[in-house]
């Protein structure tokens, strides 16, 4: 039987709340709702349901508002960020929004819990989570977590770590409810922190070390990549309404339209990253210039290149985020899902058709020879 000493050490609320302010750095209220020049009665309104507050993240969706992708295929989008404070998932379930973006781990539980949604979309090919620690800590490894006191969001964000700590038969240590920064590691509350590529990892490169009086540099950290783990889950997808989708011919194309759109936004990120990043900001978000550029930078590298065209769900990626769900126990010894999702959990056919569409008129779709562009983070992310 398993032996486990698991402890959340939770910070306080009124910390946590300031906490995640500093972390999140957007505004409240932000939201793009689109069409450009041409929008009007004739466009069909859609509603957008974000995972997080705005920030280049999602700029590729907000691109594609900016630029007049979604107006040119009839559509007038709204994007609603959440903050925390809404599941996409369950906003779609319930019919407030028309698509929504969450990660695939999170929705699993969602649809087990009765959620009849469908991944259409799977735009983020690669995971972003890591856990860091400072260099001279003796973590270097999954296996040096034993004994170590590990900070984690939770909210569904903690299934590859905890995947990862079971691969490696790590039992023993102490799990840190942490706020969405770095503060708990550059503290020293805690040994080794998540992080995401495309943010908290930034925070602490434009972080000053105060025994240099410099930006810290990768070199002051060790960095634990759940992809080279192979227990990375699949994250950034974009959901449509299951029901909708069975029966609903209109909303089937409107399905295809958004994504041809959405696909361009991408694109443009992609070829554009601080215009992209210059779009995000416009939106609304207060995320500093070169936190923005660096955060837009990132993202691209977790779609492109893509294998087979953006978008598509990778089938060896779906199975492995399903196992890992199935298999992987939290801190209560419970399993993320009991049984495998249903069909209707995911379908190609939308995306395939906005790709071929896309590639019929040109356009690059797997970005083959992209590659990221050189950021110098300043002090504070400005």
């Amino acid at each position: 039987m398993r032996t486990t000493t698991r402890r959340w050490a939770a910070v306080t609320a009124a910390a946590a709340a300031g906490l995640l302010l500093a972390a999140c750095s957007s505004t409240d209220g932000a939201e793009a709702s689109g069409g450009g020049s041409d929008a009007g009665d004739d466009l069909t309104p859609v509603r957008l349901q974000l995972q997080w507050l705005t920030q280049a993240q999602f700029a590729g969706y907000y691109a594609a508002l900016d630029q007049g992708y979604y107006a040119d295929e009839g559509l007038e989008v709204e994007i609603l960020p959440s903050g925390g404070d809404v599941v996409p998932q369950d906003a779609l379930a319930a019919g407030e929004v028309d698509y929504a973006i969450a990660w695939v781990p999170k929705v699993l539980g969602s649809i087990e819990q009765g959620a009849q949604v469908t991944n259409v979309a799977q735009v983020f090919e690669r995971s972003a989570t890591l856990q860091v620690a400072f260099a001279d800590a003796g973590i270097s490894s999954v296996a040096d977590l034993e004994g170590k006191r590990i900070g984690s969001w939770g909210y569904g964000n903690e299934w590859e770590l905890f995947a990862g700590l079971d691969q490696a038969g790590v039992e023993d240590f102490e799990l840190v409810t942490q706020a969405f920064d770095m503060v708990g590691l550059l503290s020293g509350d805690i040994d080794a922190a998540q992080a995401m590529t495309y943010n908290e990892y930034a925070q602490l490169l434009e972080t000053v070390d105060p025994d240099t009086g410099e930006l810290y540099t990768p070199d002051d950290f060790t960095v634990i990549d759940w992809n080279d783990e192979g227990v990375a889950m699949l994250q950034d997808a974009v959901w449509a309404d299951a029901r909708r989708l069975a029966d609903d011919e209109e909303y089937q194309d409107t399905t295809v339209r958004f994504l041809k759109a959405t696909i361009r936004g991408w694109v443009y990120a992609r070829d554009n990253p601080q215009e992209a990043a210059d779009v995000v900001t416009a939106a609304g978000s207060t995320l500093g210039t070169s936190h923005q550029l660096w955060m837009t930078n990132e993202v691209n590298k977790l779609i492109w290149p893509s294998t087979a065209g953006i978008g598509r769900i990778d089938p060896e990626a779906w199975d492995r985020t399903v196992r890992l769900a199935l298999e992987t126990h939290n801190e209560t010894g419970a399993a993320l899902i009991t049984a495998e999702p249903p069909s209707t959990a995911h379908d190609g056919t939308y995306v395939e058709q906005a790709l071929t569409e896309l590639r019929d008129e040109g356009v690059d779709v797997t970005g083959a020879d992209f590659e990221p562009v050189d950021v110098e983070l300043q002090e504070g992310g400005s």
